[in-house]
């Protein structure tokens, strides 16, 4: 059979059956477009919604959070200079603080209202939730274990910072170093020794803090003397010399409190000592006592009252100048038992 013959043979389409047919499907495309256009405009709408506010939401609360941060510095820098100033914290020390915080809380409020924003999205799609916060409750989990101290450090120094326990410029004692406090950090602590060197301090690490710059310091200096000197007249002499001390600058604003006399320390057979107290600004201390052990020895030597250096006295007068002689050894003398038992036998010359 030929080729024209089958396709003779072969029925040919009805063009109106195909015509219903697409006719049809249109239509049913288009009532289903009709029935779900508003569930997916209502979706669509709920989406930008959704977005539009978080955008907004967290616009306004970074704007707050900055505007916060720097009317905390503005109030910084008002007292700075002034005597007010002296005694608070240092404006540098503030601004640092101030800006640490404001960074944290601002991200903070961004992974919050961005990540609500999120589900909420995700919510409006019909996806099922349940499956992705396990998921990341998992992976969190994970996160922890393998990077917990990171986040102890972190965690630590967002405590530090709230809660003020050290600022730029700080004396403190960290336990693993100690030093002033040139930067702080959320996971690292900058310190300088006192050699000149920097030890970089993790938050996680520092298990106690102390402050040597907070509150006030306690300047002690102690006077030694020979026991035989007046007590009464050591007293008027440090006490007149305290007074002219507290008169002058810088030290009339360095010193919070008149100098103490405590009393005896220590006495001894060869000296005693007279402990001296102040109380000083925050740092202060060093400065004070150096300033202070100065005075009191000009004070003493033109009262004529002699310190002790420690350094060893002379030997009195009469004294056996054989005293602190080493015994002769038995040795030293050619015919001492001793030396007889060393000598070397002789060799025999009987053959």
């Amino acid at each position: 059979m030929s080729l024209s013959a089958l396709l003779a043979a072969a029925p040919s389409p009805e063009p109106g059956g195909s015509l219903d047919e697409a006719a049809k499907q249109a239509g049913d495309a288009a009532g289903w477009v009709e029935e779900n256009w508003s569930t997916w405009l209502n979706t669509g709408l709920r989406i930008v919604l959704i977005a539009a506010v978080a955008i907004v939401l967290r616009h306004l609360v970074r704007r707050a959070l900055s505007k916060f941060i720097e009317r905390m510095n503005r109030s910084a820098q008002a007292v700075q200079g002034t005597a007010l100033g002296s005694l608070l914290v240092n404006a540098e020390r503030r601004r640092q603080r101030s800006e640490a915080i404001g960074s944290v809380l601002r991200s903070v409020a961004s992974f919050l209202i961005l990540g609500t924003a999120a589900l909420m999205i995700l919510g409006a799609f019909q996806i099922n939730l349940a499956p992705l916060l396990a998921s990341a409750g998992v992976a969190g989990v994970a996160l922890g274990f393998g990077a917990r101290n990171l986040v102890t450090d972190f965690l630590s120094g967002v405590f530090m910072i709230l809660e003020d326990q050290y600022g730029v410029g700080d004396q403190i004692d960290a336990g693993v170093a100690s030093g002033e406090v040139i930067e702080v950090g959320l996971r690292v602590t900058k310190l300088r020794g006192e050699n000149g060197a920097i030890w970089y301090v993790r938050n996680g690490e520092v298990k106690r803090i102390g402050n040597l710059s907070q509150g006030w310091s306690t300047a002690g200096v102690d006077v030694q003397v020979r026991p035989t000197e007046d007590l009464e007249k050591i007293r008027a002499v440090i006490t007149e010399a305290a007074q002219e001390m507290a008169k002058e600058d810088p030290w009339t604003e360095r010193l919070w409190g008149p100098v103490e006399i405590l009393g005896l320390d220590t006495v001894l057979l060869d000296s005693m000592t007279v402990r001296v107290s102040a109380k000083t600004m925050p740092g202060q201390a060093a400065a004070v006592e150096r300033e202070l052990r100065w005075r009191i020895k000009v004070a003493l030597d033109a009262a004529g009252i002699s310190m002790v250096t420690g350094a060893p006295e002379e030997a009195a007068e009469g004294a056996d100048p054989t005293a602190g002689m080493a015994a002769p050894s038995a040795y030293a003398s050619a015919t001492s038992p001793q030396s007889l038992a060393t000598t070397p036998i002789p060799p025999s010359t009987t053959k």
